[in-house]
Order: structure tokens, then sequence, then C-alpha cells
């Protein structure tokens, strides 16, 4: 008996590592030599691997393919159908599994629906990637990126709640949770975090 779960149409193919608690939903294919940690869950459709690593209380909602290359940190959240890349310059009679570039996706980090992330950047710790939005660029730490191609529009708190009237040089408080930050250029620093 494993500690995971499995739901009998999904598949898990040999050299996988899955921490226990994890539930792994309807139609889902882990492939080989994937490492997934605790209490995460798979949502239905999902493909992921060969060679990914996945950290613990990961959530990847329906239709996700999380390719080899990409890198999830614990606690990430992948809303429903947002997409990886892992080549710059795909053609289909071109093979390119050399050229695979490595994404990193931070602690804490969410990805809205139908969002994309373009192969090669690191998105931070806690940020939130809006829906739809295309990333081609690394985002800082809690920064909230919108659009196409996804610009930063203001910064998050760990709680997920958007910091309104953040000011460079001025500390916000969380209007949720009363986590304190103070913005600076293109960052924000961790005054006191209440979760």
């Amino acid at each position: 008996m494993s500690d995971y779960f499995k739901h009998e149409s999904a598949y898990v193919d040999d050299g996988c590592t899955i921490g226990a608690g994890t539930r792994i939903w309807h139609f889902c294919h882990i492939l080989k030599n994937t490492r997934i940690g605790e209490n995460c869950i798979f949502g239905q459709n999902c493909m992921v691997g060969p060679n990914v690593t996945i950290g613990n209380r990961v959530k990847v909602q329906n239709n996700v393919s999380i390719y080899d290359g990409v890198e999830l940190e614990d606690e990430v959240f992948c809303a429903p159908s947002m997409v990886f890349t892992n080549v710059i310059n795909p053609r289909g009679f071109i093979e390119r599994k050399t050229e695979f570039k490595k994404t990193l996706i931070k602690r804490g980090a969410t990805l809205g629906a139908n969002s994309t992330v373009i192969c090669g950047v690191t998105v931070g710790r806690y940020a939130l990637v809006g829906a739809g939005a295309v990333v081609a660029a690394d985002v800082p730490d809690y920064a909230l990126v919108l659009g196409v191609p996804a610009r930063r529009r203001g910064w998050v708190c760990k709680c997920g709640t958007t910091l309104n009237g953040a000011r460079d040089g001025q500390e916000i408080t969380c209007s949720a949770c009363g986590s304190i930050y103070h913005p600076a250029c293109e960052s924000l620093q961790v005054i006191k975090e209440q979760i």
C-alpha cells in the first residue's frame, strides 16, 4: 500500500518518488524520474515529467503539463490550464531535447488560470501571476504581474492580498492579515509577516 493516492485512470511510471498524502486524480501521467513532495494535489488531466522536481503542498489544477526543466518549490499553486514551455524556438522536425531551459517557480508563488510561463525564467517567492499573463522575464518576490507580456503592476502579501497604495520608501500593512512590508525600487522587503 502506497502513502499517496492515485486514481485508477492515472499512470505513474517506474522511478518516480511521490510523497505521503499526495493525490493524483483522473487521467494524470507522472513520467519517469519525477520527484513529488508530500501533500500535493494534481487535478484531472495533468502531465508531469520526466525529471521534474516538485516540493511539498503544491496544488496543480486541471489540464497542466509540467515539463522536463521545470522545478516547483513548496506551496506553489498552478491554476487550471496554465502552461509551461521548455524550449525557446521549437520546431516539430528538429529535436531540441538538449536545449531545455530551466524554469524555477519559487515557494508560495501562484500562476493564474491560462497564464503562460516561458522557459528559462524564475518566478519569485509568493509572486502572483494574473490569469492569462505571459511571463517572459524573471518575476520578483511578492510581485503582482499582469498582461502580455507580463509586467509588474503592484505587490502582493504572502497571504495573496494586493498591497494597495504601496509606494517606494513607505511601509505598507496588509489589510487582510496585518503583515508589514517596505517597497523599494523593484523589490519588497519583509518587515513582519503574520502568517
